[in-house]
């Protein structure tokens, strides 16, 4: 349970990026995020590749990954690599600040809530319950940033993609990478499609 905990906590901190630009705009402007976010992918695919080609065996990767984790990428990295795919899509695809933001505040701070509330392996769904309470952490975090309908299209995704990690040629897809890519793209059709709805 420690460990757990010590994974949830380590999910938390990542809200800071997304947070530091709502908070300071004008000193963490969202090239800043997109460049920070950039640097952390360079650092992870080194660190991703010393642990699994070159047999790189820290403590801390005991610690603070899954069964499942011990042969594939890790989900920190596919928590980094998400977060910076949709931080990217501002610049490059035009989706708005506000969505990624409230995707990425769906992936730091609604996921450990779920996580914490009740886990699953990769062969089941999670409880009606938990699903329930992630949808609603998830809608409220995008409620101050993006129209309702988009805020409840974007915590609908979220929710399934924490809900179901369906397993392809025998790879998890996991939630850290699913939720802010699935959340971004759902809410970005959602303020497209319905507007201020």
């Amino acid at each position: 349970m420690a460990d757990e905990v010590a994974r949830r906590l380590v999910h938390v901190t990542g809200a800071t990026v997304p947070l530091a630009h709502v908070l300071a705009p004008d000193t963490v402007s969202w090239r800043v995020v997109q460049v920070f976010l950039a640097l952390s992918v360079a650092v992870v695919v080194v660190l991703e590749f010393v642990r699994l080609f070159v047999g790189l065996d820290w403590a801390i990767y005991d610690r603070l990954t899954r069964p499942y984790e011990q042969d594939n990428p890790a989900g920190y990295a596919l928590y980094i690599v998400g977060m910076a795919l949709v931080a990217g899509s501002v610049g490059v695809l035009g989706m708005p600040v506000d969505v990624a933001v409230s995707a990425m505040l769906m992936l730091a701070i609604g996921d450990p809530i779920s996580g914490l509330l009740g886990s699953n392996d990769a062969s089941t769904v999670k409880q009606v319950w938990v699903l329930l309470a992630m949808f609603g952490v998830c809608t409220l975090l995008a409620s101050p940033f993006v129209p309702p309908a988009a805020a409840v299209l974007g915590g609908l995704a979220a929710t399934f993609a924490d809900g179901v990690k369906p397993t392809i040629a025998g790879y998890v897809v996991d939630d850290n990478f699913s939720i802010p890519v699935l959340a971004a793209a759902t809410m970005w059709a959602g303020v497209a499609f319905l507007g201020g709805f």
